[in-house]
């Protein structure tokens, strides 16, 4: 129990709000803890993905909709295929919008699920589960780690069973929630940080981002239109009538525009180098430089 929540039901709202706000300022601070293994799994990740792998994210509950909103999310972000992160959640899509609580305490149906995605050696699955003992995400991390997968947990206790199953365990402490047992608030946010770290991390590594900027977006709107143009402006220090052209010179491809600005080469010859780079920006420029 978590004595700084007794008698929340007795609070003002802003009392409510300053003691839930306090408790989530405990969270980054778990979450540094296990900067060192995040770091692993990120190698892990990166190096698993560059050899043809895919990131398989698995939990139920609060932590499949958490694993869920991270999987859906690397593609309009960093425009990899949608099949390089996936995830599995107990009850299936079902259970986005509504709580399939059953299906969470089946090892079977964790295995059966896992099975489908057939993993393999080139493979990282990472099962997220706040207590870590979910038979569900449990059974499904056996059962990838069996068939060579590497295996991350990701929880809030030490010496669990999820952990004990993983090669690499994270643990954030985040102690006792403001609503017992509510982990979708101080677990569910040290998860998400988690998740975070970990796409982004491996997807920066293998240079789906130029310095920081989100140069694999996708101009399908015109919201993204814009930020296409900014990002080009930032890093090239163009103008911005000078980088909407640009942008439309290499058809509307903000990777092309930046290897063509950057080398000063022909959009032909950045796409060219772009496919020979696998989509690295700074080593398709780089390579372009070497050979202009």
């Amino acid at each position: 129990m978590n004595s700084a929540s007794a008698n929340l039901d007795s609070k003002s709202a802003l009392e409510i709000a300053r003691i839930v706000n306090r408790e989530d300022a405990k969270v980054a601070a778990a979450v540094s803890r296990a900067l060192p293994q995040i770091a692993r799994a990120i190698d892990l990740i990166a190096d698993a993905l560059s050899q043809g792998g895919r990131l398989i994210y698995v939990g139920t509950g609060t932590s499949g909709r958490i694993a869920a909103l991270d999987a859906v999310e690397c593609p309009p972000t960093f425009d990899v295929d949608q099949r390089l992160v996936q995830f599995i959640i107990a009850g299936g899509n079902k259970a986005l919008a509504a709580a399939v609580e059953a299906d969470e305490d089946s090892r079977e149906l964790g295995r059966r699920e896992i099975a489908k995605k057939k993993p393999t050696s080139k493979d990282v699955v990472v099962g997220i589960a706040a207590s870590g003992r979910t038979p569900f995400t449990v059974a499904a991390l056996e059962y990838a780690r069996a068939y060579g997968a590497k295996t991350v947990a990701v929880v809030c206790n030490r010496k669990s069973a999820l952990g004990k199953v993983a090669h690499v365990e994270i643990v954030a402490e985040v102690g006792a929630e403001v609503v017992a047992g509510s982990t979708r608030m101080k677990a569910g946010t040290a998860q998400k940080m988690i998740l975070n770290m970990l796409s982004t991390g491996a997807m920066a590594r293998l240079g789906y981002v130029y310095g920081n900027l989100m140069v694999n977006v996708r101009p399908k709107n015109e919201k993204l239109a814009e930020r296409g143009v900014r990002i080009l402006e930032n890093a090239t220090g163009l103008g911005r009538r000078t980088a909407r052209r640009l942008l439309a010179d290499a058809q509307n491809r903000v990777p092309v525009a930046l290897v063509m600005a950057k080398a000063g080469v022909s959009r032909v010859d950045a796409d060219a180098a772009l496919r020979k780079a696998q989509g690295q920006v700074r080593l398709a420029i780089r390579r372009s430089k070497a050979t202009y």
